[in-house]
């Protein structure tokens, strides 16, 4: 590097992933600049950095993470990085604030005061985490480094027709910006509705209905859904919680402890409340966390989807396959999970214990019976030693409503209710359920899975067609779901007759001759449910074709990036989710297949390239059983700080 040489760094997205880029920037900067050198960052973003669009402190503190405490961090741990000048993990940061609140609003001691290691905290608190670390962070920017922050969209990145730096950042204040790096850390962008979508839009305009297409829960006026009238809700993941929570505790009712037994609450109305119509593909909400002392089970160490079953793939030169390769592995650990857990938690369950987990341990074996048989004896073994009501059924859990027919919605919702029940006590038992601990090593192999797709992967069409084709969401119900108090409370909506249910595989539609928007299951009898708002409880769909970011249509157009294709079933070519990137570090690559020289991508437009971008980074627990995919994200970051840096 010459000795005057200026590097010029345009960071867009200020969000988590763009704030931990400018954290491994300083770090790297003060431990290995040259001297005499400068480094100009300019963060554009038009939220506040740190917290960025989706963690805004102000926002309603009715909305949770989906992590406890413990969890998320901001700031590596990896004693082989450069050393971080300031900050810690979000619960080093909570245990100092509870004690010192100066500066805090009044609602945010409130819950810091309430806030415990093992709890979820609002998505508002861990914004101030965020902000608060970043402020931490530039009181020690380091010699040589000047920051500029500029509360605004950039609304292309093209190269710079000057030649005096890679690229030019237009903004859209028409403000340029000149920068030998880009990192692109857009987090969530706009999306393009589907042709459905477009539909129930245009009809509700047409018909003077509310439609509430995808978005951020934050994001929308929920004073537009009107009191006390139905409303249908399509989509009963994570974000369903936020539009429940949002149209019943934030339309003035409360949840009581009640005298039906622990975990179940009562829901006393404001009388504000909408008639809230829940839909599913499934018919049932995810299912809920179970309640751990950590974010995987102490209980649960893979036997067979492990790190060194990965090396030994790797050594024999096989990229594996889900189908073929990784689900038998993970299926045995699920299996030996459940049938272990259920002999310590409830042994009258099973015919002569002892001699029942010996053979099962030898029939799980990958290597001890020919290809295939191994699920025949498993199932033999089962059907031999274990009572019929406690044999494990995977399919079952994702979808307890499968086979089912009822005769009216109210028949289903007294069965949905019945399932909430039974999942929220499941939970509360935690690691002595044995259904809980099926769950909990599907959710501990997600966190071998996600380092199996970034360091190389599977095949294309395993992707696709397996991991992505029925396991992701199949894993999702089961692992990714809320809190259970959410279950809780979702059970005492529906006995208030706040909340009732579609059944399983809806099918939406508008009646114009009633002006309403329709919902109805085909294994429920009766009338179809209907409307005049309908809600879809969902996320902007998180693909870079269908984008209506000005930015990335933008890119695309100019060809500094393109989406990556992948070869699916016969080699057919189909495009995937998220950006083409050279890894490592994360490099775009353009049109016309070469990398695009300084331009680096990190978070959810890797999601062709990783698997689970959107999760926060995980600080490492205290008994030192992390994942190499835990703080995956973060040491991203470092190779994009060190790329820029030229170190």
């Amino acid at each position: 590097m010459d000795k005057s040489q200026k590097t010029r760094v345009a960071l867009i997205g200020a969000g988590p992933r763009g704030t931990s880029v400018l954290e491994r920037l300083f770090a790297n900067w003060a431990a290995s600049a040259p001297a005499g050198h400068t480094l100009q960052l300019d963060v554009v973003d038009p939220y506040p950095a740190g917290p960025g669009r989706v963690w805004q402190p102000g926002q309603s503190r009715l909305y949770l993470m989906n992590t406890q405490s413990f969890y998320p961090t901001l700031i590596p741990e990896d004693p082989a990085l450069a050393a971080p000048l300031a900050g810690g993990t979000f619960e080093q940061w909570r245990a100092r604030r509870r004690e010192h609140g100066q500066g805090l609003s009044g609602e945010e001691q409130d819950e810091l005061a309430a806030l415990g290691t093992g709890d979820f905290p609002s998505r508002a608190i861990y914004g101030r985490y965020l902000s608060e670390t970043l402020d931490a962070l530039l009181e020690r920017t380091p010699d040589g480094v000047e920051v500029t922050f500029h509360r605004d969209a950039a609304v292309s990145v093209r190269r710079d027709p000057d030649g005096a730096s890679r690229f030019d950042v237009e903004l859209g204040s028409g403000a340029h910006l000149a920068a030998d790096s880009v990192v692109l850390a857009l987090g969530h962008l706009e999306a393009q509705l589907n042709a459905e979508q477009r539909a129930f839009a245009g009809a509700a305009a047409g018909l003077g209905l509310l439609y509430l297409p995808p978005a951020a829960p934050a994001d929308v006026d929920w004073s537009r859904v009107p009191d006390r009238e139905p409303v249908l809700v399509r989509g009963m993941g994570l974000n369903f919680f936020d539009v429940m929570v949002q149209l019943s505790v934030g339309r003035g009712g409360r949840f009581e402890p009640s005298d039906g037994g622990p975990g179940t609450l009562r829901y006393v109305p404001s009388g504000r409340e909408p008639k809230i119509i829940a839909a599913s593909r499934r018919g049932t909400p995810y299912r809920a966390k179970a309640g751990l002392d950590g974010y995987y089970p102490k209980s649960i160490r893979l036997r067979y989807l492990n790190e060194k079953a990965m090396a030994r793939f790797a050594a024999a030169g096989i990229q594996p396959g889900f189908d073929h390769d990784l689900w038998p592995l993970l299926h045995r650990d699920t299996l030996w999970a459940y049938y272990s857990t259920l002999a310590a938690a409830q042994p009258a369950a099973i015919s002569d214990t002892g001699e029942f987990l010996a053979a099962l341990e030898d029939a799980l074996q990958p290597h001890a019976h020919a290809a295939g048989s191994w699920e025949k004896r498993v199932d033999e073994l089962v059907a031999k030693h274990v009572a019929a009501s406690r044999r494990l059924d995977l399919p079952g859990l994702a979808a307890p409503l499968a086979g089912r027919s009822f005769a009216g919605r109210r028949e289903l919702d007294a069965a949905v209710v019945d399932y909430l029940d039974d999942d929220a006590r499941r939970s509360a038992l935690g690691e002595t359920d044995p259904m809980k601990m099926a769950i909990g090593a599907l959710h501990t192999g997600r966190a071998v899975l996600k380092s199996v797709v970034a360091d190389g992967g599977i095949t294309d069409e395993s992707w696709l067609g397996e991991l992505r084709g029925w396991f992701e969401s199949f894993v999702e119900g089961l692992a990714s779901g809320p809190p259970a108090l959410r279950a809780e409370q979702l059970a005492a909506l529906a006995r208030a007759g706040v909340v009732s249910f579609t059944g399983p595989d809806p099918r939406f539609g508008v009646d114009r001759a009633q002006q309403l928007f329709t919902a109805s299951s085909p294994w429920v009898g009766g009338e179809p449910a209907t409307a005049k708002t309908m809600v879809e409880a969902l996320a902007p769909a998180n693909r870079v074709g269908t984008t209506a970011s000005p930015l990335m249509r933008q890119l695309l157009a100019d060809g500094l990036v393109r989406p990556k294709v992948m070869l699916g079933t016969e080699g057919t070519p189909v495009q995937a989710t998220g950006l083409d990137v050279e890894p490592h570090p994360y490099r775009a690559v353009g049109a016309n297949g070469s990398v695009t020289a300084g331009m680096y991508v990190l978070g959810l437009q890797l999601s062709a390239n990783q698997w689970g971008t959107a999760i926060a980074a995980e600080a490492v627990p205290a008994d030192g059983q992390a994942y190499r995919s835990g703080q995956r994200t973060l040491r991203d970051a470092d190779e994009i700080a060190r790329a820029v840096l030229g170190l």
